[in-house]
């Protein structure tokens, strides 16, 4: 049986193939496309148990294409590769290929979902959106940098901002010059924003699954389509539980002899994912929100152990509640408890 490893870069790969024994058969360099991979491995068709690659921006296209083509990839976690190649004095594309090959073979690893491409073209459209978001309000910062002239923006809806901008500049000619190009800008993101949100809107109103999400409290179609493109299949997970941690919602823990402290989250799992479902526990603890026995476990945890730590455990029970309502295709109940 042979062992594949790959480090992939932008527009190589080192390859190292080793036999069962860990006996180096063939390494060199080959194209990053899945073509390329496989003509280099041609002379050991059939043998090939099995082909690891890091996972990271390139790895989930690259991993989908070699299984097309034939070749058992595997995508490897990368924290578990990076302390595997820690070992390793001399760090080069080779010895990485070979420390990969060797952890293939020993079957040291733990295996990375590929996502679909459905799933990844829904994360990137909600990545954009949320980048214009942040354009926006970084922009906005700039303009309101003027508090040190004594103009103050204060307290204005988006719709109101480029005119009470253009109100505080208007007796200084150069200030109006600086701001004008800035309001320009920002308006054009704002019309960017209102184009991929609609696009958001369209992308949720035709998947069921994020209808679906939708019918839990504070999670709104921004939220759905980001949690729906993390988990993308919810099968893959044996139990609900599961989620919370994949998620990185779950507590750090260190024990060793007479020692065990249990610490903050582990914030392993997807960023953007935690942020939405933290935002809306913040709906659901809102006092305007409808009472459940979910809130009610909340407020309990808020009395115990304080708000913020209320509300990143009700983020992780949400998670798993909507994995269980997105496994049985039943929509949320007040009164279920996860």
């Amino acid at each position: 049986m042979i062992y594949v490893g790959l480090d992939v870069s932008l527009n190589s790969v080192a390859v190292c193939a080793v036999d069962e024994t860990g006996k180096l058969i063939r390494e060199g360099t080959t194209l990053a496309d899945a073509p390329s991979i496989v003509q280099y491995l041609e002379p050991w068709a059939g043998q090939v148990e099995r082909v690891g690659l890091e996972a990271g921006p390139m790895s989930e296209w690259l991993t989908a294409n070699l299984i097309e083509l034939g070749l058992p990839a595997v995508s490897l976690e990368a924290r578990q590769v990076k302390a595997a190649l820690s070992a390793m004095p001399v760090k080069t594309d080779r010895n990485d290929a070979r420390g990969i090959a060797q952890v293939v073979r020993t079957g040291w690893f733990k295996p990375v979902h590929v996502k679909s491409i459905g799933s990844q073209r829904a994360r990137t459209l909600a990545a954009a959106r949320k980048h214009i978001i942040r354009s926006i309000a970084a922009t906005e910062q700039v303009i309101r940098g003027l508090r040190p002239l004594g103009l103050k923006v204060g307290i204005v809806s988006r719709t109101l901002f480029a005119t009470r901008v253009r109100e505080l500049v208007s007796d200084d000619a150069l200030l109006e010059a600086i701001m004008n190009p800035l309001l320009a800008g920002r308006e054009a993101l704002m019309r960017e924003y209102a184009r991929l949100h609609r696009l958001v809107l369209k992308a949720v109103r035709s998947d069921p699954a994020c209808r679906l999400l939708m019918t839990m409290p504070g999670i709104g179609p921004v939220s759905a389509l980001t949690f729906g493109s993390t988990v993308d299949d919810p099968r893959r997970f044996l139990h609900s539980q599961s989620v919370g941690a994949y998620l990185g919602l779950t507590p750090r823990r260190y024990q060793s002899g007479e020692v065990d402290r249990v610490g903050r989250i582990t914030k392993v799992g997807d960023g953007e994912t935690r942020t939405a479902l933290f935002e809306a526990a913040n709906v659901v603890l809102r006092p305007s929100t409808r009472w459940s026995p979910m809130k009610a476990w909340a407020v309990r945890v808020a009395h115990r152990q304080g708000i913020k730590r209320a509300k990143v455990a009700l983020a992780r029970k949400m998670a798993v509640v909507l994995h269980r309502m997105w496994v049985d295709g039943t929509e949320f109940r007040w009164t279920a408890v996860a």
